[in-house]
């Protein structure tokens, strides 16, 4: 019999793979290219190349942690386990406050799709109670859910992307423009800092540690399986958005891959791009959602949030105090906040978080080493140099997030250390 304080296994490889690339395939794939375009021209695809290693980095880091550790709470109890209580609080705190405000920002994104003018707050915070339901009935229904969206997303894409080579009228632009290193080195860096955070969400496989059969075989493949379709399908699409639409193009175009289709002559395709990306939103909030319920599950248990979340529901075997109190975060911030603002320091989260996995697999014993430590080096490198190329006010708000999530840690420590 399991224990009902754990819970259950019951993701295999596909439901693990099809949830990691519900992460990755979010509404980010339809307007990525477009600020990476800004920034490097053609030159993006070398940015794409370079965030795609620095993600196989993280991702070996993260898949070589997770054999070991295959338990609820990724980063976050590798960091605890490997470097320390507060490495891994840090971790921890990131992903959470960070990705609470961008499953905010997810579900406006779809509402912006979906919603009539001036009913999008609405919309948005229905798509949240929706899928915190789903989630709450168990992780077999938000891997069924996440099946059948990303199945759409995919259809979608192949639609768009097809449309766009074969519905095209006359010859297309270059698809280097003033070529690849006409921005510069800073430029394809900045590209490759904006395009890593599309593959950013395989995490969420090893945050689901503990549902899945075979952790120590499933996870490692599932992980590296989900990223490389997605290069793969990233690939493909910067290739083709430089080919309709040119670098110049690609870079002044809000909705890039909705251009080119519209340049073609099957303009019937378009809404299809706009169902795909507001399904892709979806499918990200899903997954988000599920992620931050299992990290929080494992900061409750080990006393950094309150033990009152730790608790797992006997029937449907979910962390389900965690999940309502985070829904209800993400639906306050979704009624009040700006979120042009709001989610600036997510990106500096995303970073810390995986810096935090690169260092925690460094210092594995040979036993459990899975990669060469190089990969490990390289991806934290990597983690700082991306930092380096954020926005200053992305650094500024990453630093005021973690410096308030220091204060409640010590606070919270000193309540325990002080109690009768």
């Amino acid at each position: 019999m399991s224990n009902p304080q754990n819970l259950a296994r019951r993701l295999g490889t596909f439901d693990a793979v099809v949830i990691g690339l519900g992460s990755m395939i979010g509404a980010g794939v339809f307007a990525a290219f477009t600020p990476a375009a800004q920034a490097a021209g053609s030159g993006l695809l070398i940015g794409l190349a370079v965030a795609a290693v620095v993600a196989y980095c993280n991702a070996t880091s993260s898949a070589q942690l997770a054999a070991a550790y295959p338990t609820s709470g990724g980063s976050y109890i590798y960091g605890r386990e490997r470097l320390g209580q507060w490495p891994g609080f840090l971790a921890g705190w990131g992903f959470v406050v960070g990705k609470v405000a961008s499953s905010a920002a997810m579900a406006m994104t779809f509402a912006a799709y979906a919603a009539p003018a001036g009913w999008e707050r609405p919309v948005a915070i229905g798509a949240v109670v929706l899928l915190v339901a789903v989630n709450y009935r168990g992780i077999s229904r938000t891997a069924a859910m996440a099946r059948i969206i990303v199945l759409l997303v995919l259809a979608a894409l192949a639609l768009a992307i097809t449309a766009a080579w074969v519905g095209t009228t006359g010859g297309p632009p270059s698809i280097s423009g003033e070529g690849v290193l006409s921005h510069g080195w800073y430029g394809i860096a900045q590209s490759a800092g904006l395009l890593f955070f599309a593959f950013a969400g395989y995490a969420r496989i090893a945050t689901l540690g503990e549902e899945v059969r075979d952790p120590r075989r499933t996870i490692p493949r599932a992980i590296l399986l989900a990223l490389a379709i997605a290069a793969a399908l990233y690939a493909v699409i910067a290739v083709t958005l430089l080919s309709i639409l040119g670098p110049d193009g690609v870079a002044s175009s809000a909705a890039p891959l909705a251009e080119a289709v519209a340049r073609g002559s099957w303009s019937w395709a378009g809404p299809v791009v706009r169902f795909g990306a507001a399904l892709a939103s979806l499918g990200a909030l899903l997954a988000l959602i599920a992620g931050l319920g299992r990290t929080s599950l494992a900061m409750a248990r080990e006393g950094d949030f309150p033990r009152y979340f730790a608790a797992i529901h006997p029937r449907f075997q979910v962390p389900h105090r965690a999940e309502l109190a985070l829904g209800a975060a993400i639906i306050v911030i979704i009624a009040v906040a700006d979120l042009r603002g709001a989610i600036g320091f997510s990106s500096f989260g995303v970073l810390v978080y995986y810096l935090v996995a690169n260092l925690a697999a460094l210092t594995q014993p040979a036993a459990d080493r899975r990669y060469p430590k190089l990969l490990q080096l390289l991806g934290a490198a990597a983690c700082l140099l991306l930092v380096a190329t954020l926005p200053l006010e992305a650094v500024l708000a990453g630093l005021a997030m973690f410096a308030v999530g220091i204060i409640y840690r010590l606070i919270r420590q000193r309540r325990t250390t002080f109690r009768p």
